[in-house]
C-alpha cells in the first residue's frame, strides 16, 4: 500500500466494490514453519456487506495445515489496473519524474476453515456469480457434473471464511496533478501506455472514485 494519505481517500464502499468486482485475488497468512508468508492466489465471493469473504483452497495447500490450529491472522490483497506514466505526458512541471499508477484493496482479518457441508453452496455460488457475468450465455452449473465425479473433486478442496475486519485501499491516479495534467496522462495513458489493463486505468483516472 502507497503511504500517502492522499492515494487513501477512497470510501469503504467503493473499495468493497472494487473487491467484488475482481473476485480474485492473493491471500498471504503469516510464515508458521514455512520459512516466510504463505501466499495463494485464489477466486473468492464477498459478502454483501462486506464483512466476510468465502473461498476455498486445494488440500495439500500449506495454508490449511496452518489454519488446523484456528483462526489465523490474513490479508487478501486486490489489484487492479496498472501502467507506467511518463512525466511528458502531463505537459508541465519539467521537474516531475516517472511513476507508477495503480489500484489495490486489502481486506485484512482472520481466516479459519469452514464446515465441510458448506463447500457445495459455495461452489454454487461461485459458478453462478462467474457464469452470471457472461450472459447471455446459457450459465455453467455444477450439477452439470455427473454426482459422484463432483464428489471426488470436491474430496480435493476445503471452504474457508476470511472476517473482515479493515479495508484499505490505494488508488494512486495522480491525484496530486492538477485536473488538467490528470486528464492529459489519462488520454496517453488509454491510447500508447503500458502496464495492465490501461484502458480501465485511463477511465479510473478520468473518474476518480468516491471519498469518505
Amino acid at each position: 500500500m502507497h503511504p500517502s494519505p492522499l492515494f487513501r481517500q477512497a470510501s469503504r464502499e467503493a473499495n468493497l466494490a472494487f473487491a467484488r468486482e475482481r473476485s480474485f485475488g492473493v491471500l498471504a497468512v503469516g510464515a508458521g514453519d514455512a520459512g516466510g508468508p504463505l501466499l495463494s492466489h485464489i477466486p473468492f465471493l464477498l459478502a454483501e456487506d462486506g464483512g466476510a469473504v468465502h473461498a476455498h483452497l486445494a488440500r495439500p495447500n500449506p495454508i490449511l495445515q496452518w489454519l488446523a490450529e484456528g483462526w489465523q491472522p490474513a490479508v487478501l490483497a486486490v489489484g487492479g489496473p496498472d501502467g507506467y506514466i511518463s512525466p511528458d505526458w502531463y505537459e508541465a512541471d519539467p521537474g516531475l519524474v516517472p511513476t507508477w499508477n495503480y489500484v489495490a484493496v486489502h481486506l485484512r482479518g482472520r481466516l479459519r476453515l469452514r464446515p465441510a457441508e458448506t463447500l457445495r453452496d459455495h461452489l454454487d455460488a461461485l459458478a453462478a456469480e462467474f457464469e452470471r457475468r457472461l450472459l447471455p450465455k446459457p450459465p455453467w452449473r455444477t450439477s452439470k457434473v455427473p454426482e459422484r465425479q463432483l464428489e471426488a473433486l470436491m474430496r480435493a478442496i476445503l471452504p474457508v471464511e476470511l472476517l473482515v475486519e479493515a479495508v484499505d485501499g490505494t488508488w494512486k491516479l495522480n491525484q496530486n496533478r492538477p485536473d488538467e495534467a490528470r486528464l492529459k496522462a489519462a488520454g496517453h495513458v488509454g491510447t500508447s501506455g503500458f502496464g495492465m489493463e490501461t484502458a480501465l486505468l485511463a477511465g479510473l483516472m478520468r473518474n476518480l472514485p468516491g471519498t469518505d
